[in-house]
């Protein structure tokens, strides 16, 4: 009989839903969506921003160099989209470029890929 039950000492893998992967077409969609009355990249940048804002579902768990943090909320500084990741009493801010994303992302983690490919 085969037993169903995970070995001793190894944690149960529970099935993931892998996001879509968005197609270049996609993300320069995205992309104009964001900076389309955009002048200049501070502007653009805003735009992203904007975006994120209406569409990506905070908070969020993720885990970060390691540790699982909780993404609380979106901060705009010098022309950059940041984080802000809360543990226990602690806050830091990672640049949204840096965010490893959870399995499965959150609603709206699209607009991160599009800032990405936008940035790149």
């Amino acid at each position: 009989m085969v037993s169903h039950k995970p070995e001793k000492g190894r944690a149960k893998r529970m099935p993931t839903r892998r996001p879509q992967k968005l197609s270049k077409d996609d993300l320069e969609r995205m992309v104009e969506d964001a900076t389309v009355d955009a002048d200049g990249e501070s502007e653009q940048v805003t735009g992203f921003y904007t975006m994120l804002e209406n569409d990506l579902e905070l908070p969020f768990k993720t885990v970060v160099l390691g540790a699982e943090v909780t993404v609380e909320r979106l901060d705009l500084t010098d022309d950059r989209i940041v984080v802000v990741c809360q543990r226990g009493q602690k806050r830091q801010r990672l640049s949204i470029l840096d965010l490893p994303l959870p399995d499965p992302p959150p609603k709206g983690w699209e607009w991160i890929e599009a800032y990405r490919h936008w940035a790149q």
